[in-house]
């Protein structure tokens, strides 16, 4: 017997069901409005950019445009300082990275540009 309902976008399980103008997947628990689109929507990327505008990848090499206070500390990042390998990520703060002599912490591509 088959189910006039698609399957499950995240799972692909047949197992789908109605519940009011939602489709429900009870082998994954996604959920999603009936009359949408069976297949799964793209994700968009997000384009992260330094200060001056340069698209900032993982692995590249920032420098540091303005001294940079950290909170609960009496350390400062100063000008200049170069950060390398950086890692982008999701949030307010989007370069994850180390410092050397001050350790991992989080930047905004707001106070960086592309070495």
């Amino acid at each position: 017997m088959s189910s006039a309902l698609p399957p499950c976008p995240q799972c692909q399980s047949e197992f789908v069901y109605a519940d009011g103008p939602l489709l429900i997947c009870p082998e994954c628990a996604h959920e999603w409005p009936a009359n949408a689109s069976p297949e799964p929507e793209e994700e968009t990327q997000v384009v992260i950019k330094d200060s001056v505008g340069n698209v900032l990848q993982d692995g590249d090499s920032v420098t540091v445009i303005k001294d940079l206070k950290l909170k609960g500390s009496s350390l400062v990042v100063k000008v200049g300082t170069k950060v390398r390998n950086i890692k982008l990520v999701d949030g307010d703060h989007d370069i994850d990275c180390r410092i050397d002599g001050i350790g991992n912490m989080q930047l905004k591509s707001a106070y960086v540009k592309k070495a």
